[in-house]
């Protein structure tokens, strides 16, 4: 079984996200949308543009977004067979979150690493 595929988005937290949002579209040319974050289109190896995005986003420091997790950031990695993986996963002895979620952007798992980040498993949607 093929586990992790890509990265689908990177989210951390900020003291001040729209300061700090201000200064990576300003210095780094993000195009940051106004709820937050940006979406990066993929290329195939030709460079042409092909299905799928990578999500970047700056969330506010307040609340636990994160949790269980320890950090103030959360990869999400694209998988093929969510389903499969966590079982693999729980059969490995790792620390898989109970609660799952479903909706029209694909289906979403969490897991815990040996350090205490929170790690977010997603399949996309079918042609995505």
């Amino acid at each position: 079984m093929k586990r992790v595929t890509g990265i689908g988005g990177i989210f951390f937290q900020a003291k001040d996200p729209a300061t700090l949002r201000a200064w990576y579209q300003t210095h780094l040319g993000i195009d940051v949308q106004a709820w937050g974050g940006a979406a990066f289109s993929w290329a195939g190896e030709d460079g042409q543009p092909c299905a799928g995005t990578t999500i970047w986003n700056i969330a506010p420091a307040q609340g636990e977004p994160y949790a269980p997790g320890s950090s103030p950031f959360m990869i999400n990695y694209r998988v093929d067979d969510l389903d499969a993986l966590l079982d693999a996963l729980r059969a490995e002895g790792c620390n898989v979150l109970e609660a799952g979620e479903a909706s029209e952007y694909g289906k979403f798992g969490w897991v815990l690493d040996p350090e205490g980040n929170k790690v977010e498993l997603w399949q996309p949607p079918s042609g995505q």
